[in-house]
């Protein structure tokens, strides 16, 4: 998780104002910005590595309060498509 610390913590500063614009919806962190925002988990994965390489974002699911936090997924996951 250190290689994503910084978009991790950039979902936790921004957390409120992201769910009030994103709740129940996945978003791909990097660079410590949103540069994408998806239905499921699965399409963020594959339509963002489509420009950009596995493990340099952050795909982290929108909700109030701290329960997601143990759910992040980070983008070493490798889907079949």
């Amino acid at each position: 998780m250190e290689a994503l610390q910084k978009e991790f913590d950039f979902y936790k500063a921004h957390q409120s104002e992201l769910v009030k614009e994103h709740d129940g919806k996945y978003l791909v962190i990097k660079d410590q910005a949103v540069i994408g925002v998806y239905g499921t988990r699965e399409e963020a994965i594959q339509e963002t590595v489509k420009e950009h390489a596995l493990g340099t974002f952050l795909v982290q699911y929108v909700q109030s309060g701290e329960s997601n936090y143990t759910q992040t997924f980070h983008s070493r996951v490798a889907l079949n498509a």
